[in-house]
């Protein structure tokens, strides 16, 4: 098995590679690749190259999926069952802050939603993975990374690239979200305001965000000093040693548009495109007076989707989960399968110490029936 740590340049297409550095994880080496695709962003992206090709997509910094020990996290069990391994970072992470003409100090640089995720990022991550192998890809998604996938998928992108795509913990309707810390912040969170007064970037460590973080923690409901708990609601099954590294690394920037964004997903209801606030304005973007909706009901319904969700998750709500499924009434049968763990929260999926017997051995039996 090879590893690679790979770095995009997005959005375009591939003019160069090549091979920088390596280093090791565990056993596995790891190799550090610059890829310039014509302008804008530069991702970077973990590779384990095998034979058959799953991409990973979560909320923010791809190493959130490696927390666990090797033998407990599903990348490197997808990668020890014969898989290639690709695993995308986020806009404005650690290791994805870089831009052919633009800084982090800039404003511009951060001018962008999770629209821009769906439109621009996700299909170039496709685009190279499938230059690369020649293979259909399975996808993995948590949290956001269900959200892009699902508003990617509806509009057409990606789905002839696309083998499979497994969605944990399924974030698309908020409407019922619960986790305390999220619901004050969607409901006092003035982000048009906010970005007028040039808080471009969403630093959870910077001084600007930590503010308005401390002001949202006096309320009685809100518990930041389990600040795990305050994002994503209670989790059954976490090791306390993997949540103190979580918590050192994470949460990290976005961009405060894209906090805007979710908060209006949450707020209005629907999946639907960003709301600029003026008609005039959404109609300069969009061509109508409304943005436009994401609908979900579009995806193919013959591409193999597997959904695990959990009863004790706070930001995926079973009830918005039902809604999400009830948009997948009308999928083939057999093509749709569908995963319901009472106890389990939003980080026990990708964090959890029995994640691998309850989630990820159906995981990897759901990829290997479609091959």
């Amino acid at each position: 098995m090879r590893c690679m740590d790979v770095s995009f340049l997005f959005v375009g297409l591939l003019t160069w590679a090549k091979a920088t550095a390596s280093e090791c994880y565990g056993s596995r080496p790891i190799y550090l690749f610059w890829l310039l695709i014509s302008s804008v962003f530069v991702l970077r992206v973990l590779i384990c190259l095998i034979e058959r090709s799953i991409l990973f997509v979560g909320v923010q910094d791809g190493l959130t999926w490696l927390l666990n020990p090797p033998e407990q996290n599903l990348p490197l069990i997808l990668a020890d069952h014969g898989f290639d391994v690709w695993i995308a970072n986020t806009r404005g992470t650690r290791f994805s802050r870089r831009h052919t003409s633009l800084d982090p100090s800039q404003m511009e640089f951060w001018n962008w939603s999770w629209d821009e995720l769906v439109a621009y990022d996700l299909p170039a991550v496709f685009d190279h993975v499938y230059k690369q192998t020649g293979q259909k890809i399975h996808y993995v998604g948590h949290s956001l990374g269900t959200l892009i996938a699902l508003a990617s998928f509806s509009e057409g992108l990606q789905v002839d690239k696309l083998k499979s795509a497994a969605l944990l913990s399924p974030i698309a309707y908020l409407s019922y979200m619960r986790t305390a810390l999220g619901v004050i912040a969607a409901k006092s969170f003035v982000g048009e305001i906010t970005t007028l007064l040039g808080l471009a970037e969403f630093n959870p460590k910077g001084k600007p965000v930590a503010d308005f973080l401390k002001s949202l923690c006096t309320n009685p409901v809100v518990n930041c000093y389990d600040l795990l708990t305050s994002l994503t609601g209670r989790n059954c099954c976490l090791n306390s040693s993997t949540v103190d590294l979580f918590l050192r690394n994470e949460p990290q920037s976005t961009s405060t548009k894209n906090m805007v964004h979710l908060a209006q997903t949450v707020r209005d209801g629907v999946i639907a495109k960003f709301n600029y606030g003026r008609p005039d304005y959404n109609l300069m973007h969009y061509g109508e007076f409304r943005p436009p909706i994401y609908n979900i009901s579009n995806i193919p319904h013959d591409l193999p989707l597997f959904v695990s969700y959990g009863g004790n998750d706070a930001l995926a709500d079973v009830s918005d989960v039902e809604n999400l499924l009830d948009s997948f009434k009308f999928h083939d049968g057999d093509k749709l399968g569908v995963q319901f763990i009472k106890s389990y929260g939003h980080a026990d999926f990708i964090m959890g110490i029995n994640a691998k017997d309850i989630v990820y051995n159906q995981v990897v039996a759901f990829f290997k029936r479609q091959n």
